[in-house]
């Protein structure tokens, strides 16, 4: 599993990896990957991980958010909402974030939309721009 989240995280068209782990609470593991080399990579190649805030998930734990935040890798929080109702559970992934050090700051989509836009492309970017290029020719 860790060459196939490494391969995900240096394709240009990544800017995210939803559902880190893969773990469901009480029903399954999370899938076992050297978390270190994940989150280095991610760095790397400015790859955000997610917090999902689901209850049954709350994926990435604290220990792995705070690797990720002493790495300097983005997070977004989020409820996994497969309906409105679902938007409530937003404060599990806040509480689980804090619990990993995570500040406003580290978090994607608590920034101003340009900028959260921004930090999601950065590879799509390069790719338009060559992609632009080819066009004119």
């Amino acid at each position: 599993m860790t060459d196939r989240l490494l391969r995900a995280i240096s394709n240009r068209n990544v800017s995210l990896i939803g559902h880190p782990t893969g773990r469901i609470l009480l029903r399954r593991d999370a899938m076992a990957y050297d978390m270190e080399r994940i989150l280095d990579a991610a760095s790397r190649h400015g790859v955000a991980m997610e917090c999902n805030a689901a209850p049954d998930r709350l994926d990435l734990k604290d220990a792995y958010l705070r690797m990720a935040k002493d790495r300097g890798v983005k997070i977004t929080i989020s409820t996994d909402a497969h309906s409105i109702k679902n938007l409530e559970l937003m404060r599990y992934g806040v509480q689980m974030a804090r619990r990993g050090w995570i500040e406003k700051k580290d978090v994607l989509n608590a920034l101003p939309l340009a900028e959260m836009l921004a930090a999601l492309r950065p590879k799509q970017a390069a790719f338009s721009h060559k992609a632009t290029a080819v066009h004119r020719s």
